[in-house]
C-alpha cells in the first residue's frame, strides 16, 4: 500500500495573496501551485501560521482544494511573535515536531521551505536533518516564461535541496545542548562524575544517532546493559528514527529446541504441539529495536539464522517453506569473552564480526567509586517514587553507607543490581522514612555475608574447598546444579597437568562409547560456555 504524501510549510503572507478575483489561482503562489503538479498528489497539507493571518489562512485552504480537490487541509497555528528571532522560531517549530503525531510507516513528509521567513527556512531544515521533522526538503519555484507556455500551467517546479548553515552560531549552540539533554538521558538524568564513562555515553549517543548498524554491549552482570538498551531504543524513537517496538530477549532463558521458534516463529503444525502459528521475537521488533542479553547462549544455529536476518533482513520461521522480513536495529549484549568463544567453537567468528562493528566495555559499580553517591540518590528517588513515599538518610547514616559502599572491601558483585535491593531493603525497615545508622549497618553486615557466601567454595565438604573461588559475577548467573558441576570440572583441571588429560578424565566413560573422540575439544567448549578458558581454569 503506498505512502499517503503530506506536506507541511509556512503561510507565505506575501507571495501566497494573489489578486483578489475569482481566478487568483491562476497567478503563481508557491503553497497553492505547490498542489497542481501532476506527479505530485499531496494527500494533506498541514499549513502553517500565526495567528494574525487567519483570514489569509482561510483564503489559502479555499483555493488549495479548488485546484488540488484530493487534499485535505489542515491550518495550524504556530505562535511566534518574532519570526527572526533564531531562538524563538526554533523553539516554536521543536515544540510542533514533538507534539505533532508523525506515523513514517504510512506516511510521507515533505516540508516545504520556499514560504516563511529565511529563518524558518534555515530552523526547517535543521530539525529535519536532526528528524525532528522526519520529512524530506522540498523547494518550489514559478514557471519561466517558456516552460509556462508550453504546459499552459502554473504550476512552476520543485526540487529537494540542501542548505549550508554551519554560520549559525545560536542553532549550533542548540544542537550542543540537545546532544547534553541526549547524553543525561541515557545516563537516566543520573549525574555520573566518572571520566571514562561520562566519554563512553557520549559516544553512544552520537552513534546511536548515527548509525543503525548493531550495537555491542559488554560488562559485567547487573552494570546497566539492559537498561541502556532501552535508553538507547527511545532516544532513537524520540527521533523518529524508530517507530517499532523494543524486543529485550534473554537469550540465557531460551535455550534447547525452543529457542528457533521463540526467535524467529513456527508455522502451524511445524512440530508437535505447534496448534497455531508463531510470528516469533524477530518479526516483532520489525520497524522497531531487538535486544539479545547474555547473546553468548545462543546455539549455533539459532546464531546462523540471525546473522542472516540482520545482514539480509530475511529468515525462515521453523516449518516455513517462505521467507520472511523484518528490518529491525540490533544491540546485543554479554558478560562473556566473545573472542574466546570463537575459539572453543561456540560463536560463529562471522556473527561476531558482524555485530563488533560498535563495542563498548561498560565498567562495573566497583571500577566507579565516584559515581556511587549519585546512584543512591537515584535509587532512592527510585524507591520513593514506586512505593509514593518519601525516604532519606539521616546524615550520619549516608555517611556511613557511602564509606562502606566506596571502600575495597564492598565488591559489588551483581553491581547495581545489589545497590538497588541495598537500597530497598533501607528503605523499606527506615521508621518515619528517614534511614538511619542501625538500618546501615544491619545492610552492611546483610551485604558482608552475602558477598563472602557468593565467593567461598560452592561445592562445600571438598578438599578442594580452599582454593577454588568462581568469580561472583559469574556465580550469580549459575543455577546450583552447574555452579556445583563447574566447581567439580574446575577441580579436576587444577589436578591436571594438560587439557587432555583432564578432560580423559572427566569423559572416561562416555568415550569409550565413540570411534573418534577429541576429550581436550569437548572440555574446552565447556569450560568457554563460562566465559573460561585452560589458562584461567588451572589458576597459570
Amino acid at each position: 500500500m503506498a505512502k499517503k504524501t503530506v506536506l507541511l510549510g509556512f503561510l507565505g503572507t506575501t507571495l501566497d495573496r494573489g489578486p483578489n478575483s475569482a481566478r487568483r489561482w491562476e497567478q503563481w503562489r508557491p503553497s497553492i501551485s505547490l498542489c497542481q503538479h501532476q506527479d505530485l498528489l499531496v494527500d494533506r497539507y498541514e499549513l502553517l501560521f500565526d495567528r494574525r493571518f487567519t483570514t489569509l489562512a482561510t483564503r489559502v485552504s479555499e483555493d488549495i482544494i479548488a485546484v488540488s480537490p484530493e487534499t485535505v487541509v489542515v491550518p495550524r497555528t504556530i505562535q511566534i511573535k518574532d519570526p527572526w528571532d533564531f531562538e524563538e522560531v526554533y523553539a516554536a517549530l521543536l515544540d510542533f515536531a514533538r507534539a505533532y503525531p508523525w506515523d513514517t510507516e504510512t506516511e510521507h513528509y515533505l516540508l516545504h521551505i520556499t514560504t516563511g521567513t529565511h529563518v524558518a527556512q534555515i530552523c526547517l531544515f535543521l530539525l529535519a536533518e536532526a528528524r525532528y521533522f522526519p520529512a524530506q526538503l522540498i523547494q518550489s519555484s514559478p514557471p519561466s516564461r517558456e516552460s509556462a507556455e508550453k504546459a499552459q500551467t502554473l504550476a512552476g517546479e520543485y526540487r529537494i535541496i540542501d542548505l549550508d548553515l554551519s554560520r549559525y552560531d545560536k542553532i549550533a549552540s542548540r544542537f550542543n545542548k540537545a546532544t547534553k539533554d541526549d547524553v543525561s538521558f541515557l545516563k537516566s538524568g543520573i549525574e555520573t562524575r566518572n571520566k571514562k564513562f561520562n566519554e563512553l555515553i557520549e559516544r553512544i549517543e552520537r552513534v546511536a544517532l548515527a548509525s543503525k548498524a548493531p550495537i555491542l554491549l559488554l560488562g559485567p552482570t547487573g552494570a546497566g546493559k539492559s537498561q541502556l538498551a532501552r535508553k538507547i531504543f527511545e532516544l532513537k524513537r524520540s527521533r523518529n528514527q524508530l517507530g517499532g517496538k523494543f524486543i529485550n530477549v534473554n537469550c540465557a532463558t531460551i535455550r534447547g529446541d525452543g529457542a528457533m521458534s521463540t526467535l524467529f516463529g513456527h508455522t502451524k503444525g511445524s512440530f508437535t504441539g505447534a496448534a497455531n502459528a508463531r510470528d516469533g521475537l524477530l518479526l516483532s521488533a520489525h520497524g522497531g529495536m531487538l535486544f539479545l542479553d547474555e547473546i553468548a547462549e545462543l546455539g549455533l544455529d539459532e546464531q546462523a539464522m540471525l546473522l542472516r536476518a540482520i545482514e539480509e533482513k530475511l529468515f525462515f520461521p521453523v516449518g516455513a517453506d517462505k521467507e520472511v522480513s523484518s528490518e529491525f536495529q540490533l544491540i546485543a549484549g554479554t558478560n562473556r569473552d566473545l573472542q574466546s568463544a570463537v575459539k572453543a567453537g561456540t560463536f560463529r567468528e562471522d556473527l561476531l564480526a558482524r555485530i563488533n562493528l560498535w563495542c563498548f566495555q561498560l565498567p562495573g559499580l566497583k571500577d566507579r567509586p565516584e559515581d556511587i553517591a549519585p546512584n543512591i540518590a537515584f535509587e532512592l528517588e527510585r524507591y520513593s517514587q514506586k512505593n509514593n513515599a518519601r525516604v532519606s538518610f539521616n546524615k550520619e547514616a549516608h555517611e556511613l553507607f557511602l564509606k562502606f559502599a566506596t571502600s575495597s572491601e564492598a565488591t559489588w558483585g551483581a553491581n547495581f543490581r545489589d545497590l538497588n535491593a541495598a537500597v530497598t531493603r533501607m528503605g523499606t525497615l527506615a521508621e518515619s522514612g528517614r534511614i538511619a545508622v542501625p538500618n546501615v549497618e544491619d545492610e552492611l553486615a546483610r551485604l558482608r555475608a552475602a558477598w563472602r557466601a557468593s565467593t567461598s567454595d560452592l561445592n562445600q565438604g571438598t578438599s578442594f574447598a580452599e582454593h577454588i573461588r568462581l568469580p561472583p559475577a559469574l556465580a550469580e548467573t549459575l543455577d546450583e546444579f552447574d555452579r556445583v558441576q563447574l566447581v567439580a570440572v574446575l577441580r579436576i583441571c587444577a589436578e591436571s597437568k594438560t587439557l587432555s588429560e583432564a578432560g580423559r578424565k572427566l569423559f572416561a566413560v562416555s568415550r569409550q562409547g565413540k570411534s573418534n573422540f577429541n576429550d581436550a575439544d569437548r572440555l574446552r567448549k565447556y569450560l568457554a560456555r563460562f566465559g573460561i578458558d585452560w589458562r584461567s581454569a588451572v589458576g597459570a
